[in-house]
C-alpha cells in the first residue's frame, strides 16, 4: 500500500514538472484565435489584436480563423472541440457565454465548464437613444412620458437574446416600463426604422449609436455603463438618470479548452494583462467603441457566472422562450 502511495506522490509530481516546463516552453508552433463572426466588426477585431499581442511578445504565428454562425455558437463549439494544449484560443462574448445558456435549450457546450478563462479584454457600452420626434431630452422625461403612455411605445430589437434586446428588456423590468419590442434582422433595418420614426427607441451598441447622435439624427439620453463612456463622456448614464443600478455592456474576453495546463493560461493572461494597458491598444479599441476592461483568469470566471445569473433572471422576467 506505502509503494502505491510513493509511485502515486512520484507521478504527480513528473506531471506537475511536465506543466511547468510546458508553460516555459509554450509556444513552439503556431496559435490559432477563433473569432465566431465574420472578419470585419468587433468580433475580429478583437481576434486580430489579441493575435497582433501574442505574436509580437511570442514570437510565433498566431492566426485568427472566422467561424460565424448561430449567433457565435459554432465557433465557440468548435474551440470547445479542440486539444487543450494552448494552441487553440477563442474570444468569447456575453452572447455565447452568458446569455445564450438561458436560451438555447440544447448548448453545443458549456460555457462554465469547458472553458478555461484566460482574460477578460473589453467592453462595449450602448447608449438609449431615441428618434427626434420624440417629446422628450433627457432620460427623466422619457421615463415620465413611457409611464403615462404604457403599451403605446416601442422599441427596435436586432434578435432574440441580443443586447439591443435584452438590454431594454433590463431596464422595463427596472423601471416598471410597458414598452413594445419590435424585431427587426439586424442593426442596419432596425436603425433605419427608428431614423424614419417607424419605433420610437432603440438601445444600440457604441459604433452603431455614435455617428447618428454626432449627425443629430438622434437624440441621445443615456448609456448603459456604470461610469460615464470614453467615448461621449458628455452622456449621464441610466443609473445616475433615474435607474439606480442600471449596468449593462457588451463583453469580450480570451477562452482556451478547458483542461489547458494553467501554465499557459496564466502565461497568456499576464501577456494580455501588460499588453492591453499600452495607448495604441487603447486607440484601436476605441475605434470600434470599446473600452480596456481587464481581469485576470479568476476574475473572468466569477464575472461569467454572475453575467450568466443575472441575464438568466431578465429572461425569465421578461417571458422570453429558449429556442
Amino acid at each position: 500500500m506505502m509503494v502505491k502511495k510513493v509511485m502515486f506522490a512520484f507521478a504527480l509530481l513528473l506531471c506537475g514538472a511536465a506543466a511547468a516546463q510546458s508553460g516555459r516552453s509554450y509556444p513552439e508552433k503556431p496559435i490559432t484565435i477563433i473569432a465566431s463572426a465574420p472578419p470585419g466588426g468587433a468580433f475580429d477585431m478583437m481576434a486580430r489584436l489579441v493575435a497582433d499581442v501574442l505574436q509580437k511578445a511570442w514570437g510565433q504565428p498566431v492566426v485568427v480563423e472566422n467561424k460565424s454562425g448561430a449567433g457565435g455558437l459554432i465557433g465557440v463549439a468548435a474551440a470547445a472541440k479542440s486539444p487543450a494544449d494552448g494552441y487553440t484560443l477563442v474570444i468569447g462574448s456575453t452572447g455565447p457565454f452568458a446569455v445564450s445558456p438561458s436560451l438555447i435549450s440544447k448548448m453545443p457546450f458549456d460555457p462554465a465548464k469547458d472553458f478555461a478563462p484566460i482574460a477578460r479584454l473589453a467592453r462595449m457600452p450602448s447608449y438609449l437613444v431615441v428618434n427626434p420626434k420624440m417629446p422628450v431630452s433627457n432620460m427623466k422625461e422619457f421615463l415620465a412620458y413611457a409611464k403615462a403612455n404604457p403599451g403605446k411605445l416601442s422599441y427596435a430589437s436586432t434578435g432574440n437574446g441580443l443586447s439591443q434586446h435584452t438590454n431594454v428588456e433590463l431596464l422595463k423590468s427596472m423601471a416598471n416600463l410597458f414598452i413594445l419590442p419590435v424585431p427587426y434582422r439586424g442593426s442596419g433595418p432596425a436603425m433605419n426604422d427608428l431614423l424614419g420614426h417607424q419605433v420610437d427607441m432603440m438601445i444600440e451598441l457604441g459604433p452603431q449609436a455614435i455617428p447618428q447622435i454626432r449627425a443629430g439624427r438622434l437624440k441621445v439620453l443615456a448609456s448603459t455603463s456604470a461610469t460615464r463612456t470614453e467615448a461621449m463622456p458628455e452622456v449621464p448614464t441610466l443609473a445616475e438618470s433615474g435607474v439606480a443600478g442600471y449596468e449593462a455592456f457588451t463583453w469580450f474576453a480570451l477562452y482556451a479548452p478547458v483542461g489547458t495546463p494553467p501554465e499557459i493560461v496564466a502565461k497568456a493572461s499576464a501577456e494580455i494583462n501588460k499588453a492591453f494597458k499600452h495607448e495604441d491598444v487603447r486607440s484601436r479599441l476605441a475605434s470600434v467603441g470599446a473600452e480596456v476592461a481587464l481581469t485576470g483568469p479568476d476574475e473572468l470566471r466569477a464575472f461569467q457566472a454572475s453575467e450568466a445569473s443575472k441575464w438568466a433572471a431578465v429572461i425569465k422576467r421578461a417571458g422570453i422562450k429558449p429556442e
